[in-house]
Parts: structure tokens; sequence; C-alpha cells
């Protein structure tokens, strides 16, 4: 990552965090959550290990196209998943969005890793940006409660609790927001 040090670290944090909340997530009882869950799972912990500083860890080469691939399969899985829905659309922008970011960086020399440098066309970087920071400005409104909790409502489990799967999603935008900007 470009900048501090301190700085990358909270992001690797939030990611990993947000990947750990999103694997007890798939403990749901419903089926599309759970598939929901483990496909921003991954997008945590893919965006954890991008994060973390080149001073302390600089991947091998073969680690860009491995990412790569990981993610070319769950942007797959998720355009798949599109044709049941659009609400499957922001998975397959966030998947090819890494995609994006590990084939910039397998194709940037090994000083521009992890943002040191202009990795990546302009264009392209410019509208995941715009799109993620209109994602997390949505989601970031729709956190807001409309109405009180009905008493003596059965409380939700935690993997079934709407609030904090979007507030996972909110997470991993604003990482995403990040990790464009340091490109």
């Amino acid at each position: 990552m470009h900048g501090p040090v301190s700085t990358a670290w909270l992001l690797v944090a939030l990611c990993a965090a947000t990947g750990a909340y999103c694997l007890l997530r798939m403990r749901s009882g419903v089926a599309e959550q759970r598939r929901a869950a483990g496909g921003e799972a991954l997008m945590g912990f893919g965006m954890a290990a991008m994060a973390v500083p080149a001073a302390v860890f600089t991947p091998p080469g073969w680690a860009w196209p491995v990412y790569a691939a990981v993610f070319g399969a769950a942007a797959l899985r998720a355009l798949w998943a599109v044709r049941d829905g659009i609400d499957h659309l922001h998975h397959l922008v966030g998947s090819a969005a890494m995609v994006y970011m590990a084939v910039a960086m397998a194709g940037a020399p090994p000083a521009a890793h992890h943002g040191h440098g202009g990795t990546g066309i302009p264009l392209l970087t410019g509208a995941l940006l715009l799109y993620f920071t209109g994602y997390v400005l949505l989601s970031g409104a729709r956190l807001v409660p409309a109405a009180a909790p009905v008493a003596g409502a059965a409380p939700d489990r935690w993997g079934d609790r709407p609030e904090l799967a979007r507030a996972c999603r909110l997470s991993m935008g604003i990482g995403m927001v990040a990790m464009l900007l340091a490109m």
C-alpha cells in the first residue's frame, strides 16, 4: 500500500475482520445467504492479503496471476448468479475489480507493487472508484435505521442479521476504495 504502514495494517485488519465475520455468516440457515457470505469472505481475505504492506512482505511474481485466476473464477460464478437476479451484480463488479488490480500488479515493476507508482488504466480505475464510492455512500445510508425493532420479536442469529451483512459489505466497499486510490 502507498502511504504509512499503519494505514495499510488498518486496511488489512478491516478486510480480515470482515472476511472472518463473513465466515460466521456462512452458518446461516438460508442457502442464498450462505453462498453470498462465502463470496464475501473470499473477497475480504483476498483484499487483506493484497493490502499487506510491501515493507513486510512482497508477494512472489506468481502470486498475482494466482489472485487473478481465483477472482476470475469468482467473477464467473457471480456472472452465472446474475442470471437469477441483479443482486449479484455487485459481487461481479467486486471480483472483476480484484482481477483488474491483480493483473495491474502482475504487470507492474516490483517497485510499483502495493500502490507505489502508477499501475492500472486511469480511466478504468476512475470508473471503479466512482462505482465503489457510490456503493459506499448508498450502503452507509441504508444502515441508518428506519424504525425501532418490534418489542418481543425473536432476535436474529448472527449470520442472519441484515444490518451486519450490510455493514460487512460497506467495510469491503471502503477497503476497495482505499485500494483503488492507492493504485
